[in-house]
């Protein structure tokens, strides 16, 4: 009888060895005549845990881990099934704490199926929210996505049904699709996750967007940084078409992009720019991309988790998604912990539970034994939140209502030996290397506010540049084009309201009393 291995060939288990663990399995099995298939899966997320192996057992799978090659002997010592004395044993993956307290919808089939295999994707339920999609019709599609309360997981939160009726309701010779997966946030995994582990979920969102608004064609912006993201996507769309599920017979086809690397190519008009062959600039709005988007037609921009998300809702039904969450805030989030944090991974939950749970219970603390400091949530340009704001809700309003903001779900932790000065000046430093210079509050404001924080720890009249930062934050807020200058004041200004004493510096030359 056959053993199957599940071993994920996600570039964060790669990254620590899974190929090499995955190669061992084979040589040793084969040494010891054992006979097993190893099945590549991506990563269900556990990333303290990877290489995190899973081996097939008739009450279900095992999970092992961290496994290193050098360990792949003894887990195969004495033949099959593993018995549960191995010190790597981990139980049920379901069971492990971190998984057994997230709501999996979105990331259901990450570091399960094999995810270039079409025939595990359908049974696993790939395919049920397009074949309901068809079922119902466009119209009843949209409404079902409008009535779920999907919002963008890519950082605005704007309501997704909204958005593809606007350009359902254009008129247009043709229509377009672009997916956003040009994921630059500090601490945030989840787009690649979903490329590398389940791309034909994204695939069949497309498909079923496209069919709502009445597009033919889609567009994929993956980042330069992903090289295995981008191949393994790639591939996933040639399986496609060969498949039917695009193409023709479809009636709908996809085309990957990859970016440059440029951070500002995540905002959506730069992003069609770059698709069009030019410079990532930010385009002026209005016009919106849903009248005026890509080569001037009306354009869906999506993230690449609010199109992943979509053939779950169809499939199970605008109520049952809506039933997760709270207030305006439904469904899940895919929560990223990074940072100095011991859990580190992907934490799928329903709206609402605190920053506080998610950063000491879920995350397990600082990595370093510490006190946790801060935390910062959203991305480089999200807010720096203290411990006295750890009973935040993790949703949308509740985060907006203290000045902070989700963004794509990014979590990065500090412990108490950051020096929040120097992060409000990496801030300004990162607006002024990233922008696109289009507009001056960014491209002149930011560059402004590295010299004069720089004032300020070197001791040099801090209250006097401190009213100036707080100046240039305002200009900076209100007058730029895009969210890359206006959203740099939240990790600024959080850091100097709930962190002052790190912005009192004595001059240079002389000793703190």
């Amino acid at each position: 009888m056959t053993t199957r291995f599940f071993v994920p060939c996600d570039a964060a288990a790669r990254a620590v060895g899974a190929d090499k663990v995955a190669i061992a399995l084979r040589a040793e099995a084969e040494r010891q005549g054992i006979e097993i298939e190893v099945v590549r899966t991506g990563s269900r997320g556990l990333f303290w845990l990877e290489p995190m192996v899973e081996v097939e057992s008739p009450g279900g799978r095992i999970a092992f881990g961290p496994v290193a090659a050098r360990d792949v002997p003894g887990l195969l010592a004495g033949g099959l099934p593993i018995g549960t004395r191995h010190p790597l044993y981990l139980g049920r993956p379901e069971d492990i704490p971190f998984l057994k307290r997230q709501t999996r919808l979105t990331f259901a089939r990450c570091g399960i199926v094999d995810p270039l295999s079409l025939a595990d994707w359908r049974a696993h339920g790939g395919g049920r929210g397009l074949e309901r999609a068809r079922s119902l019709g466009p119209v009843k599609t949209l409404e079902e996505v409008t009535r779920s309360g999907l919002r963008g997981r890519g950082g605005a939160g704007f309501p997704t049904g909204i958005k593809w009726q606007t350009v359902a309701d254009a008129s247009a010779d043709r229509k377009y699709i672009v997916c956003n997966a040009d994921e630059g946030d500090s601490g945030t995994f989840a787009d690649r996750m979903l490329l590398e582990g389940d791309p034909f979920a994204l695939i069949e969102g497309m498909v079923i967007a496209g069919f709502a608004v009445g597009a033919a064609k889609g567009f994929v912006y993956i980042r330069s940084e992903y090289p295995d993201a981008v191949r393994a996507f790639g591939r996933a769309v040639r399986l496609a078409e060969v498949d039917g599920l695009l193409g023709a017979g479809a009636g709908f086809d996809i085309e990957v992009r990859v970016g440059a690397g440029a951070y500002v190519c995540g905002e959506e008009t730069a992003l069609l720019e770059s698709i069009e062959g030019r410079r990532g600039q930010v385009r002026a709005k209005p016009p919106l991309p849903a009248h005026r988007g890509l080569f001037g037609r009306p354009t869906v921009v999506n993230n690449l988790v609010s199109l992943a998300t979509v053939p779950w809702i169809l499939a199970e039904g605008a109520e049952a998604y809506a039933v997760f969450g709270m207030g305006r805030s439904r469904g899940t989030m895919p929560i990223q912990l990074a940072g100095n944090i011991r859990h580190g991974g992907l934490f799928e939950s329903a709206f609402g539970g605190t920053l506080g749970e998610l950063v000491d219970e879920f995350g397990g603390g600082a990595r370093s034994g510490r006190p946790v400091r801060a935390v910062q949530v959203g991305g480089p340009l999200g807010a720096y939140f203290p411990r006295a704001l750890f009973d935040t809700a993790f949703d949308y309003e509740a985060f907006a209502a203290r000045d902070g903001l989700i963004g794509h779900g990014g979590v990065v932790v500090f412990d108490d030996t950051v020096d929040m000065a120097r992060q409000a000046r990496f801030a300004m430093e990162f607006c002024a290397i990233e922008s696109c210079g289009k507009c001056t509050p960014c491209r002149i404001g930011s560059t402004r506010g590295v010299e004069t924080i720089d004032k300020i720890i070197r001791g040099e009249q801090s209250a006097a540049n401190l009213a100036l930062v707080e100046d240039l934050c305002q200009t900076m807020k209100f007058g730029s084009l895009c969210a890359l200058g206006g959203f740099t004041p939240y990790p600024v200004m959080s850091a100097i309201r709930h962190f002052p004493e790190d912005f009192v510096r004595p001059p240079l030359g002389v000793a703190a009393e």
